[in-house]
């Protein structure tokens, strides 16, 4: 069940629109009404925002979120985000599971990861603090079942500094993550693979109860839908009784998309509990305005004869509190709130004047859509500070007539309480870089100065290719600045080629791609002069360069030469959706960053000219051809690993020997072009003691003697079998190396016990007894390296396992089939830490003597 299909996808927040569906859970309880009324949130949404909330509640947490694996391989998404406004966190919605962050680590490993405080997350994952730079902690549990991996939950949660997370917390995060893989599983087994594609919903907290002011009662039969209503509900409603259709769609449809969560979670829990729920809301009354609704009530089960689950309960109208809105206007600075996820929920009249719009203009609405301006990216970390600490957080801001303000942010669990008050203009702000919103020299500016540059630079150091390079100035450097489009161009002989884009018209810059240094355009402008380049509007572009092509874009754009300790490297161009501003500290950090991507991309081009050496060199060193003989077929296969030069030690051998034929795969430690080289001596070393005579123990200490005196501090397991093609008789050693796996003619797979001595390069005087296997006609022997089979933070013998049962799978392909179905399974790994190679040997069955 995939979270994201076209035009109906898990990840949307629009549930009650033409998109229905009825999906059954293990209960039967949440069914959408029998006459076609109200439709559920997908099934596996509702199941993992239940989970987290549940999850956010029991640690103590004030906001959390759910990772799940994509049909992208490699790349985690944000599901469900709790507490906390999704346009604040965009820069974090997509996760690649080889990232130095916690999420990562914990969808790898499979073990959960508990932050107490900011030294400790600090300490162990800068790049996640330098990005998120405020004093929290933070809980990360798997979310697993017995044989798969779905995704993270995180919960975020006040500090505790020097005080580590305690055993009944870690538990309990825990226990929710098996949890909820459980159920993920069962739902899964219904249909197709649990992945996430959509965008994250987003889901509203618990918030603790008041005094009710109106009442109204109802009885909602959960498995049709049905509900009856009583006059008090029907009077909250804004409906006389008797025009009340009977149907939960009629609660529903006034509720805002993040709050029907909790409309449908109440009717799972009372299907699977005995005990009271109980949920608050928000709903729209008939004035328009919100209501906060406290909705609870009992499972009750159907009398005889009757059908279907029954809630019972109360819908509790807590109104909108005129008494502390009359207490509010007395105030002489202007006060509004937001509510977690960004949403206006109360504005007194000195807070009207000073925005500029009346009260019910902006109530119910998101902040960032009703007042842009004071939405800017530049605000943003002020935003995130306040509602990831209890401190308060001031900054100024100037609104698009003119007037400057000052704002103060005061945090609590059920959201933000925002205090305005006017502003003198502050000292040295140029009209030209002046926009709405925009506070020139503010906190956030000098946020940004101090801890955006240290967030790139991390990333950038673990970056290896032009292409990773690349990706991290996408995923770090254009959200950190509201950016939306990116383009990079690499200087190779006086010509300027197009090496990475994003954002831009399909094919827009092509006509830009290899364009020469003489060109008049600010790309090589950028670069010939040493200097950025900036443009407040498409229109400033235009005028200064008459003539030159433009997309559709009416924003502003940057240009930035890359200059790699004083040489030419390319040039980055990054473009915004609308006309901005740039600070006098936005164009020092952009340079100062542009600096450091030049040096990464100059690193990855003489890295990626070693690499390519390096796979040449051991490309070189395999086989390229194997040997054909009579009765037995070999296959081989390699794939490198996808992290370091993506070579190493991996090998595999066939060769034809006095004794019969020999098949020989090997592992040495390491990776790189030591590894590879170290890899090409023991082919050599194996070949040249097999092609001598020497029987397989000889072989095997010969090559160990070998590797001892050419590096002792190397060492390397192998496997080398020695068999009669004719007879199927073998015979096989191993160092340190993993048991073969042999196919039965019936189909049959086993896992071999062959006995075996110590890796190559321990111990000298080290001994490598024999093992005798015979193989019937039609058996297929298997040699592998353990990067086909191990996974971080699982059982090997879980891999093994696995492989064993595909190649028992696999008795109708030939032998190339049977090799290339097992090795692309991992080639569908994104972060595969480890190279692989596979041999493959299979001896002829009988054949029917007519036939001959």
């Amino acid at each position: 069940m995939r979270g994201a299909a076209a035009g109906e996808h898990a990840g949307s927040v629009t549930w009650f629109g033409a998109a229905r569906r009825t999906p059954h859970d293990a209960a039967g309880a949440v069914a959408a009404a029998a006459d076609g009324g109200a439709p559920v949130p997908d099934e596996v949404a509702l199941a993992i925002a239940q989970a987290e909330v549940a999850a956010i509640e029991a640690v103590g947490g004030f906001a959390g979120g759910v990772y799940m694996r994509s049909s992208t391989p490699g790349l985690l998404r944000l599901a469900v985000v709790a507490g906390l406004p999704t346009q604040l966190f965009r820069p974090w919605t997509r996760m690649h599971v080889n990232r130095p962050f916690p999420l990562s680590d914990v969808y790898r490993s499979g073990q959960p990861v508990f932050l107490g405080d900011a030294e400790e997350s600090m300490r162990r994952y800068p790049q996640l603090m330098a990005g998120l730079p405020f004093p929290f902690g933070s809980l990360y549990v798997p979310i697993i079942s017995e044989h798969e991996k779905f995704g993270v939950m995180a919960v975020l949660r006040p500090a505790t500094p020097g005080v580590p997370i305690d055993q009944a917390d870690r538990a309990q995060m825990i226990g929710t993550g098996k949890g909820l893989g459980a159920m993920l599983t069962a739902i899964g087994e219904k249909g197709s693979r649990v992945e996430w594609d959509g965008e994250a919903v987003a889901v509203t907290l618990p918030v603790r109860t008041a005094p009710p002011v109106q009442v109204g009662r109802f009885d909602w039969n959960i498995d049709t839908g049905a509900v009856l209503a009583d006059e008090g509900l029907c009077a909250i409603l804004g409906m006389d009784p008797a025009e009340f259709p009977g149907t939960v769609w009629a609660l529903a449809e006034r509720l805002a998309p993040e709050d029907a969560y909790g409309l449908w979670a109440i009717a799972r829990q009372a299907a699977e509990s005995d005990r009271p729920v109980s949920r608050r809301m928000r709903l729209n009354g008939p004035d328009g305005r919100p209501h906060v609704l406290e909705v609870s009530g009992r499972r009750v089960d159907p009398p005889a004869g009757a059908e279907g689950i029954r809630l019972t309960g109360l819908l509790v109208d807590l109104g909108t509190t005129p008494v502390v809105s009359q207490a509010a206007d007395r105030l002489p600075q202007g006060v509004f709130t937001l509510d977690r996820l960004g949403r206006i929920t109360y504005v007194n009249r000195n807070a009207e004047k000073l925005l500029g719009h009346a009260r019910d203009e902006l109530v119910g609405r998101v902040l960032w859509d009703a007042l842009p301006w004071l939405g800017q990216a530049g605000h943003d970390d002020h935003y995130r500070a306040a509602l990831m600490t209890r401190d308060p957080v001031r900054f100024q801001t100037r609104t698009p007539s003119g007037t400057w303000l000052s704002a103060s942010l005061h945090s609590g669990r059920e959201g933000l309480t925002v205090e305005l008050e006017g502003q003198e203009p502050p000292a040295h702000t140029p009209e030209s870089v002046i926009v709405p919103g925009l506070g020139l020299g503010s906190t956030a500016d000098r946020a940004v100065a101090l801890y955006r540059p240290v967030a790139l630079a991390i990333a950038l150091t673990e970056a290896v290719t032009a292409r990773q390079v690349s990706a991290v100035v996408t995923e770090e450097l254009l959200p950190a600045f509201g950016g939306r489009q990116l383009a990079i161009y690499l200087l190779n002989e006086r010509h300027l080629y197009l090496a990475w884009e994003t954002g831009f018209p399909r094919g827009f810059l092509d006509r830009f791609d290899g364009v020469s240094m003489e060109a008049q355009l600010p790309g090589v402008e950028t670069l010939t002069s040493g200097r950025p380049i900036f443009f407040e509007s498409m229109q400033r572009l235009a005028d200064a360069y008459p003539g030159i092509p433009l997309d559709a874009s009416v924003g502003a754009r940057a240009f930035l030469p890359l200059i790699a300790s004083g040489r030419p490297v390319g040039s980055c161009i990054l473009g915004f959706d609308h006309p901005r501003g740039f600070s006098p500290e936005e164009r020092t950090v952009l340079t100062a960053l542009a600096g450091l991507i030049a040096q990464a991309l100059e690193r990855a081009q003489r890295y990626d000219s070693e690499a390519a050496l390096a796979r040449g060199l051991q490309n070189a060193l395999l086989p390229h051809r194997l040997p054909v003989v009579e009765h037995f077929d070999t296959v081989g296969r390699y794939l490198p690993g996808t992290q370091g030069m993506e070579v190493g030690g991996d090998w595999y051998d066939v060769i034809e020997t006095g004794r019969g034929l020999a098949l020989v795969i090997g592992d040495v430690q390491g990776h790189g072009v030591a590894a590879a080289a170290t890899m090409g001596q023991l082919r050599s070393a194996v070949r040249a003691f097999a092609l001598s005579g020497f029987e397989p123990r000889e072989v095997m200490s010969g090559t160990n003697r070998l590797l001892i005196d050419l590096d002792p501090g190397q060492f390397a397991s192998c496997c080398y079998v020695t068999l009669d093609p004719g007879t199927g008789l073998a015979q096989a050693v191993r160092a340190g190396h993993l048991q073969p796996l042999l196919r039965h003619p019936d189909g049959s797979t086993e896992v071999l016990n062959l006995a075996g001595g110590v890796v190559l390069g321990v111990d000298g005087m080290a001994s490598y007894p024999i093992a005798e296997l015979q193989l019937e006609p039609g058996a297929l022997l298997a040699l592998y390296t353990d990067g086909l089979v191990e996974q971080p933070g699982a059982d090997i013998d879980l891999g093994i396992e696995r492989l064993r049962g595909a190649l028992a799978d696999m008795s109708t392909y030939t032998l190339a089939e049977t090799a290339d179905r097992l090795i692309n399974e991992a080639r569908q790994e994104v972060d595969r830490p480890d190279d692989i190679a596979l041999l493959l040997g299979a001896r002829w069955p009988r054949r029917d003597p007519g036939h001959e």
